[in-house]
């Protein structure tokens, strides 16, 4: 075996082995994988349905408190790749597990912490341990399902991870409007530290991967340049980066817009709004189905105009507007997502674990570069300014998968 095969951690060895639809092997892994996402989302993006309320008692800028998701976000693009390497090493499913323990941990330290600027490096570092979660989850999901499965199995993921957005979201902002932000978030982290036990009981033994301790770090960044060298992972890479940034911004500041006037709602009756992710649940799983009818690439421009169409309804000035927008950008969005992370797992003949690692890398780089400059957009102009960063980044998405299709066709 070469050493380039090694650093993908065997994971060819499982191939033919994987667990098959039906088994309850495969539905303890499913379950699983539905609690991790669960447990990794509702901690990355508890604070952001409390922003509001943070600028305030923190007395910092809408911008400024945006960072407690940024500073998330980025720990968890930097961590993607040592995690990665960690885990051809242990392991997916030990790496996964610890990462898991080091966030709980993490997640309480940094909500008891006084100081704002504590808080960012806190949440840096609770990103760097839940980068185990994302990158090893579709990797190991892939050593241990059928490959016919993969892509169903892999929505099924994704649409854990909206009911974790859902769950960080919808509890924050009731529980703070009672007892303070700090609260609300603490009983989001009892959440997903619930997530986290229940996927460590659930998660059944991996037989699809072979543990090697002589992996190498420049094996991992042998196989991290063969897939940036890759005219397709690339593009699909630039799906991650550009939608996830504008999807992000647009949830960031909707609760500045909405706790102003005309509106003046409160931070629970904002809240609900995020009850949208919903549609992300019920898009990521049949986006999957779709695409075995109609190819991904039909399914990526389907997702792509109801991106559009959700954004452009955002700009009325009237609640119910907003919401159906929301859930429609919300539901296009998802759907985009588990077409283009089936499909970087789908196309990586080896080091799968560093190809979908760099998918989570540009995934959460967007969400924190753009998720941030989406703040100095909405202080220049408002909510059409971050409506309309949000379109230019659907188009320039969708521009560069079509300029780039010949590169990613028939995976």
């Amino acid at each position: 075996m070469t050493t380039v095969d090694r650093a993908a951690g065997r994971d060819l060895g499982g191939a033919g082995a994987g667990y098959e639809v039906g088994s309850r092997e495969y539905r303890r892994l499913v379950g699983a994988l539905l609690c991790a996402g669960v447990a990794c989302f509702a901690a990355l993006y508890a604070p952001q349905g409390v922003l509001p309320l943070v600028a305030q008692s923190m007395r910092v800028s809408e911008a400024q408190s945006a960072l407690l998701v940024s500073a998330g976000t980025v720990g968890l693009a930097l961590g993607v790749l040592p995690w990665s390497w960690v885990a051809d090493r242990i392991g997916r499913l030990t790496a996964m597990r610890a990462a898991m323990v080091a966030s709980a941990v993490l997640g309480l330290a940094w909500i008891v912490f006084p100081g704002f600027e504590g808080m960012v490096v806190l949440r840096v570092l609770q990103g760097l341990a839940l980068g185990g979660i994302p990158g090893l989850a579709i990797t190991y999901l892939h050593d241990e399902v059928s490959p016919a499965q993969a892509t169903v199995a892999a929505a099924t993921y994704v649409s854990g991870t909206t009911l974790g957005g859902i769950s960080g979201r919808m509890i924050a902002g009731p529980v703070a409007e009672l007892w303070g932000w700090r609260w609300g978030v603490a009983l989001t982290w009892v959440v997903a530290a619930l997530g986290s036990v229940a996927f460590v009981v659930l998660a059944p033994p991996a037989r699809g991967f072979v543990r090697d301790r002589g992996v190498r770090a420049a094996d991992v960044v042998r196989n991290v340049g063969t897939h940036l060298r890759d005219p397709g992972m690339l593009v699909l890479y630039a799906q991650a980066f550009l939608l996830m940034g504008g999807f992000v911004a647009v949830y960031n500041y909707l609760g500045f817009r909405l706790e102003a006037q005309p509106f003046g709602l409160s931070a629970a009756v904002t809240s609900l709004l995020f009850l949208a992710y919903l549609s992300g649940t019920f898009s990521s799983r049949h986006a999957g189905r779709l695409a075995g009818r109609l190819g991904r690439i039909r399914v990526l421009a389907l997702s792509w105009s109801t991106m559009l169409a959700g954004v452009a309804l955002t700009l009325v000035d009237n609640l119910v507007a907003i919401a159906v927008g929301l859930v429609v950008l919300t539901g296009g969005f998802f759907g985009a997502h588990a077409i283009a992370s089936g499909w970087v797992g789908a196309r990586a003949g080896t080091g799968r674990a560093q190809a979908a690692s760099l998918y989570n890398l540009f995934y959460y780089l967007g969400s924190s570069v753009l998720g941030w400059v989406g703040g100095m957009f909405f202080a220049g102009w408002g909510w059409s300014g971050v409506a309309g960063l949000m379109a230019g980044l659907v188009v320039a998405a969708s521009a560069l998968m079509w300029c780039g299709h010949r590169g990613v066709r028939g995976v």
